[in-house]
């Protein structure tokens, strides 16, 4: 299984690249990862940002893919909850999971239809470039539950 992580924004800042990149190489020791960066929209109404940028989203997306989706409506999770979640799409044979963090209008109708699962991180609303940080950490802290290593402490 692969394990994708997409965001619509910008490259990552500085102060975000060190620690994405760390937690990147860590999740890499248990499955392969990679990130694509999706631009965001020029259009200036937000209908049309969102349709534009779920046009970017969708078209390199395969149909089994399974998609994760990052939004403040979604289902909580804690560490174990994100674990389990990973481990039954492994167990379902699945090739790729991505996980998405949508653009700064959220994300179109038709990408909430398309996710698989709508987690949300918290009720507090982040910078989309620290989710990226907060989300690298959380998958490499479910692969390390998973392989029952001591990085998680309950």
């Amino acid at each position: 299984m692969k394990i994708s992580i997409w965001s619509v924004g910008k490259n990552h800042e500085a102060y975000i690249k060190i620690g994405v990149a760390e937690f990147t190489k860590r999740i890499n020791h248990y499955y392969p990862i990679d990130w694509l960066i999706i631009a965001p929209s020029k259009a200036t109404q937000p209908a049309a940002i969102k349709k534009e940028e779920a046009q970017n989203i969708m078209k390199p997306m395969a149909s089994t893919d399974v998609l994760i989706l990052l939004d403040e409506t979604g289902k909580m999770l804690n560490s174990p909850g994100l674990a389990q979640l990973i481990q039954q799409k492994a167990n379902q044979s699945t090739q790729k999971i991505i996980f998405l963090i949508g653009g700064a209008y959220g994300v179109s109708d038709d990408i909430k239809k398309r996710a698989n699962h709508t987690w949300s991180l918290s009720q507090l609303v982040f910078p989309h470039m620290l989710v990226r940080l907060i989300l690298s950490e959380q998958i490499y802290r479910a692969c390390s539950i998973l392989a029952n290593e001591k990085y998680h402490h309950e």
